[in-house]
């Protein structure tokens, strides 16, 4: 049987949603077994976003694919018994729960370094650490606006939001790539190391053409829907 490059190594996933689930996805192609930690009583919200997949989400099925799935109510003493369990095993944990969520339960990265020192751990939040605006849930919708994509795109005479979870997915893309980079630094030292990312510092940085366009040509970009030169004679 073929081998994958993370065959071996285990994934706690402490998600819901978008962000989480999709760097996590990420994993699990590459072959790591991914345990998604589930709320209790009805799991992850986003296997109500709709029915269209034989009775399942289709966004859900997306997310999750290859995964294994448990449920528990980690405030509780026997849901962290659960995931202390897991963590004894565990090479990564990836976690994109309310603000301070992991902080309140004992379980932020200082502590769980002390417990297992080669565990590398993900932090995916909306505003990052430390600002005015770190202890606020973020959405989608309100992260493109906050990071400008929203000024870019639509018609010159009407804005628009860009249809997909377009912040969660460049977070969780992040996440990916940063938990791989931790990897390899784990390889030459031995420790695991902390990841994190935030989704408006990740879509941030997709911004940053126009952001250099602006500050350094004095004007913003124009929205230009179907008639950007190179695609005009597409869309004429």
């Amino acid at each position: 049987m073929q081998t994958r490059p993370l065959d071996g190594l285990t994934v706690l996933a402490m998600e819901h949603a978008v962000a989480g689930p999709f760097a996590s996805r990420q994993l699990a192609d590459l072959g790591a077994r991914v345990i998604k930690l589930e709320r209790l009583p009805d799991g992850d919200f986003a296997r109500g976003y709709d029915d269209k997949v034989h009775g399942e989400s289709s966004f859900f099925v997306w997310a999750n694919r290859g995964k294994q799935s448990l449920a528990a109510d980690i405030k509780t003493a026997e849901g962290q018994h659960i995931v202390g369990k897991i963590l004894e095993n565990a090479d990564i944990l990836i976690q994109n729960l309310a603000p301070g969520a992991m902080q309140r339960m004992g379980m932020d990265f200082d502590s769980l370094h002390e417990k297992y020192p080669r565990l590398i751990v993900c932090d995916i939040s909306g505003y990052g650490e430390g600002g005015p605006l770190s202890d606020k849930k973020a959405y989608d919708l309100l992260i493109q606006a906050a990071a400008g994509l929203i000024s870019v795109t639509g018609t010159p005479d009407q804005p628009a939001r860009v249809d997909i979870s377009i912040a969660d997915i460049a977070a969780g893309m992040y996440a990916y790539s940063g938990i791989l980079s931790a990897l390899l630094q784990r390889a030459r030292t031995g420790r695991g190391l902390r990841v994190e990312v935030s989704m408006l510092e990740a879509l941030a940085e997709w911004m940053s053409y126009p952001l250099n366009f602006a500050h350094y040509g004095g004007t913003a970009p124009a929205r230009s829907g179907l008639t950007h030169p190179s695609i005009a004679p597409y869309g004429q």
